[in-house]
């Protein structure tokens, strides 16, 4: 049985070519990259060219890249640095209600600590009101935390206008930019953003890997001790590896990414035009003017999550309800609760589609196909 792939929101298959730049350097570079001798020279330079090419890739200096073990370690560094660091200028913190949980359970616990959280509520898109953070920010607002784009249901929130409007603001900046990056195009000087969280596995890069981009004027406490790595911000040897994999998924993410834009959109256009032929009925979660080319998060009135996603993945079709570092929970989609409502029957009924290199349209096609089966029995 053909088996087709729509969750690389979730996680993405590593590219080929990023799998031979790794094997690479596991067979021929095992030194430490803080030996001074020649076999930690040869592991320090891979790890020099990737800071380098991480750093162009969103327009920071290469001294702001810091390498971490992923999204989650990044966005906990970003919060739990600043909140440490910035805790003597205030205590106040704003994030959002759709905020993955790895920037949601940090401020729970910077709760717990003495720190007060404003959680942004957010329209049936799924964006914040610009609006409503201004009348949020107060004086003692040290941190202010906004995801770039929403992995569930793909919303694009308004990143430059935020940066623009904390310009004369004490408040430190941060964005989850783990479902954006390698899609969107993201200056962080252009946004004014002084912390952005980055994740290699959802790039057709190595799982484990990642980087916080960390404004040089921006001064965050470490959250492991050890050796003077990354500056000393965060100690370990480095996983080298792993960061040259990184490079190479982040160089090849970069190529020609206008045009790749421009496939996904189709994609994503291409499975509603059939879905809509094939007369099935569903609504869309989410902002096709402010969203991700590779994201899209279906309604399907009548049916089950459930039962729907058992009966793709029968047929052999891999697609997700929504986070999947929320999978087997029977609590409902916290993005959707906030675009919804805790009463939406949307919240038992949505499936989230998400496209990736290897995503063909005949693929998509055959998703539609499928798709329209299991409505028609559910519904029955």
């Amino acid at each position: 049985m053909e088996r087709i792939y729509l969750d690389h929101a979730a996680t993405t298959p590593m590219h080929p070519k990023v799998i031979e730049k790794m094997l690479e350097v596991m067979n021929a570079t095992f030194g430490n990259p803080s030996s001074i001798h020649s076999f930690g020279r040869e592991a320090r330079h891979y790890i020099d060219l990737a800071r380098a090419a991480l750093a162009h890739s969103i327009g920071a200096k290469e001294n702001e890249i810091i390498f971490t073990g992923g999204g989650t370690e990044a966005d906990n560094m970003a919060l739990f640095g600043v909140a440490e660091s910035s805790q003597d200028k205030g205590k106040h913190i704003i994030s959002t209600q759709v905020e993955h949980h790895a920037v949601l359970h940090a401020c729970k616990k910077l709760e717990k600590m003495g720190f007060e959280v404003t959680y942004l509520p957010v329209d049936k898109t799924g964006r914040i009101s610009v609006l409503d953070l201004q009348q949020a920010l107060r004086d003692d607002t040290i941190l202010v935390s906004v995801m770039y784009g929403n992995n569930e249901v793909g919303t694009i929130q308004p990143i430059a206008e935020i940066g623009q409007l904390l310009k004369n603001h004490q408040a430190i900046f941060h964005t989850d930019a783990v479902q954006a990056y390698g899609v969107e195009d993201i200056n962080v000087n252009e946004s004014q953003i002084d912390l952005l969280s980055v994740s290699a596995h959802k790039i057709n890069g190595p799982k484990g890997m990642g980087f916080l981009f960390a404004r040089s004027s921006v001064k965050i406490s470490p959250r492991l001790f050890g050796g003077d790595q990354e500056r000393k911000r965060r100690a370990g040897t480095e996983n080298v590896a792993s960061i040259a994999g990184f490079h190479q998924a982040v160089l090849i993410a970069h190529e020609n990414r206008p045009a790749k834009r421009e496939t996904f959109n189709g994609l994503k256009e291409t499975l509603l035009t059939k879905l809509r032929e094939l007369n099935v009925d569903f609504d869309i979660n989410g902002s096709l003017e402010h969203s991700l080319p590779h994201v899209l998060n279906l309604s399907f009135p009548g049916t089950s999550v459930e039962a729907m996603l058992v009966n793709l993945d029968l047929a052999g079709i891999a697609v997700s309800s929504g986070s999947a570092c929320t999978a087997g929970s029977i609590d409902p989609s916290h993005v959707l609760v906030a675009m919804f409502g805790k009463q939406s029957e949307r919240l038992i009924n949505s499936i989230r589609f998400s496209f990736g290199f290897t995503t063909t349209t005949a693929e998509v096609m055959k998703t539609a196909e499928e798709l329209a089966k299991v409505v028609s029995r559910l519904k029955k």
